[in-house]
């Protein structure tokens, strides 16, 4: 259907891949994945035909329409139901030719009609109305016009316009980044059931295991397709990469060897010959690569200086802006080591409990008591937005700290992939990935002892992602995140809040239960409108800003009612549990150092072990010793296993009896 053949792309006179070659059939769904930079988005215009290639040829099958999620929205009344249903222009275009039918023409009329039916023209109100409401517009909102909506919330109209599309290629480029983590779900159910076929960038390792069959990378200027989603790549990459680190390790082996016979032997007259022809051997041999770990990004959060106890905590507060009120009765602390992660709708009130912990909101009611060395660091897309387009990553950094010389900063922002002369790079022409790592870069290196997060993975490609995920599990403070991206909650979360009807409740089940609840919301809501007086206008409304799933409360997941428990008792309870599970959580991580050491110790004996010298017979001796030590060394790691399994197991016991109880 689609193939690219041979093609290379430059930008700036630099390469960014070539000889590209690979070919996506009908019906396959393609995951386009690589670091930012190495060219995604290029090779998205060239299948749109908007770059043309450097070299090489793309062919696109007769026939195939392609359509894409625009970038940008033009100031429009149209209603936002009237937006999404222009995506289809089979059915605008018929719906156009037969408004200028003269009405004598009745035979053409009834010929348009009947195309107009095939093409599904009766349902696509509905299935409009139904694209909006999986990406989070309430029903009273499809009567808005675009101009209405912000940013946000317009990309998600744009994403809507396209899925409208019967084109069969769709073309969709981190379409998650608007999205919360409801909207997330809806669409990887509705991809995974679309026919027809899809190239998708995206970061979100879960989405793309849902949604792809195939995987298109992009690295070292090399464009690889491989069957499977991105699980399977990263499997077939690592075997690969195992194999090509063998390959080196054994070649430069013989290369030494090689190289040995013939300094010791050029100079003899008796074994010239000899020495000429391993000369030849080692041309022969040619050049191999080994593995190098491709992420820049290496940083950690340092301790903070002080970690009072709790950090901060919200009494009874109600929580607004204006007269509107968004949250109502909420007790919410946090205490350093905690990990919270906050779930709900958009517009339920996840950002509002932030920056009322973060302060920047003054409740309605209530108290917020902050300890005494409160630090936050305090990540949202207005921070972001905020950095001074005309500064650079290395003056904001010394400005926010004036001890730093320009070694130390350097060094700093290069674990945060600055490299080079991209530290003196004005921010304004930083990409918006660049720009979320130096906002980052800022929050890491204040030490704070409290992290808000709000959607920090946004414009982070899968290294980074990682990067921080590490940084954030050695962070010793406390932590609230509010994030679309499934693997990043598993990675750094203990426990999950739930936002919804006005309340922050905890949800005592996992991400794969809280998709089960929203499954059970949207069927609540769907039978809510269906036996309504009025139909959908009349049903249970949410307000523009919180979409009707938002009314119902995390019970529902369970099936049950259950009455709420006094905050107070369940906060003691809480705290009991934590103290029980606590030295055995402590117990896990003991056990995961000491296999890391274990396995370390291990690694380095072996590496010695590699070195053909050892083996000569004047260093008989030094190979026994490093043979048991090694033996030792194989016996400490399966120990050290043994007891991580065994102390994980202990915790899993303890967490299902608590559940249990």
């Amino acid at each position: 259907m689609l193939s690219f053949n041979d093609v290379a792309c430059r930008r700036d006179g630099s390469v960014l891949f070539e000889q590209a070659s690979f070919i996506v059939q009908r019906g396959q769904k393609v995951g386009l994945t690589g670091a930012n930079g190495t060219g995604k988005s290029s090779l998205f215009a060239m299948v749109r035909g908007a770059l043309e290639p450097d070299a090489g040829s793309i062919s696109l099958q007769n026939g195939i329409a392609i359509t894409h999620v625009a970038q940008e929205t033009a100031a429009s009344e149209r209603r936002a139901l009237d937006y999404v249903l222009d995506g289809d222009r089979t059915l605008r275009a018929l719906e156009d030719t037969m408004a200028a039918l003269q009405e004598s023409d009745g035979l053409r009329h009834a010929e348009l009609l009947t195309r107009y039916e095939e093409a599904g023209g009766w349902t696509a109100a509905a299935r409009a109305g139904a694209l909006l409401n999986g990406l989070g517009f309430a029903t009273e909102q499809h009567a808005r016009a675009v101009t209405a909506f912000s940013g946000g919330w317009r990309m998600r109209l744009n994403l809507a316009q396209a899925l409208m599309s019967p084109a069969e290629l769709l073309l969709l480029d981190e379409p998650t980044n608007h999205l919360d983590l409801d909207a997330v779900l809806w669409l990887e159910n509705w991809l995974m059931s679309r026919e027809g076929s899809l190239v998708l960038v995206s970061h979100d390792r879960e989405f793309l295991d849902a949604v792809t069959t195939h995987t298109l990378h992009i690295e070292r200027k090399t464009v690889t397709m491989v069957t499977g989603n991105y699980t399977a790549f990263e499997r077939w990459r690592a075997a690969r990469l195992g194999t090509q680190q063998a390959q080196h390790e054994k070649t430069q082996r013989r290369r030494k060897e090689l190289q040995g016979f013939v300094d010791r032997f050029r100079a003899k007259a008796t074994k010239a010959r000899q020495a000429q022809s391993r000369l030849k051997m080692l041309e022969r041999l040619g050049e191999t690569e080994a593995v190098r770990e491709d992420s820049p990004f290496t940083f950690s959060f340092r301790k903070p200086d002080r970690l009072p106890a709790p950090l901060v905590s919200l009494r009874d507060v109600k929580a607004g802006y204006g007269p509107v009120t968004v949250l109502d009765r909420v007790r919410f602390s946090i205490e350093s080591g905690e990990r919270f992660g906050l779930l709900g709708v958009n517009g339920a009130g996840k950002s509002t409990l932030v920056k009322t912990l973060v302060g920047d909101l003054t409740p309605q009611d209530g108290d917020r008591v902050e300890a005494d060395h409160l630090k936050v660091g305090y990540f949202a897309q207005h921070q972001v937005d905020q950095l001074n387009a005309d500064s650079t990553a290395l003056r904001v950094l010394t400005e926010q700290d004036p001890t730093l010389d320009e070694t130390r900063a350097r060094t700093f922002l290069g674990g945060f992939g600055f490299l080079a002369d991209q530290v003196h790079q004005r921010i304004g022409t930083l990409s918006g990935g660049e720009r979320a790592r130096l906002a980052l870069s800022l929050i890491v290196h204040a030490k704070p002892n409290l992290l808000l997060l709000d959607e920090p993975t946004n414009h982070l490609d899968i290294d980074m992602r990682q990067a921080l995920a590490s940084a954030l599990n050695g962070f010793e403070g406390g932590l609230v995140v509010i994030s679309h991206d499934r693997t990043m909650l598993r990675s750094v979360v203990d426990e999950l809040y739930v936002v919804a009807r006005g309340r922050v409740e905890p949800f005592d089940d996992d991400l794969d239960g809280y998709a089960r609840w929203l499954a059970n919301e949207r069927q609540v809501a769907a039978q809510a409108s269906a036996i309504a007086p009025g139909g959908e206008e009349d049903a249970v409304a949410a307000t523009p800003d919180t979409p009707r799933s938002a009314t119902a409360g995390p019970e529902a997941a369970r099936g049950t009612a259950t009455a709420p428990i006094d905050a107070r008792v369940r906060k003691r309870q809480e705290a009991d549990r934590r103290a029980r599970l606590a030295p055995l959580k402590k117990a896990v991580e003991r056990a995961e150092r000491e296999l890391a050491r274990c396995t370390q110790t291990l690694e380095t004996l072996r590496e010695r072990l590699a070195d053909p010298e050892l083996y000569t017979e004047g260093r008989r001796k030094d190979c026994q010793a490093l043979l048991a030590q090694e033996a030792t060394a194989r016996d400490a790691l399966t120990d050290a296993e043994n007891g991580l399994l065994d102390d994980m197991q202990a915790l899993d016991d303890a967490t299902d009896g608590e559940r249990a109880a």
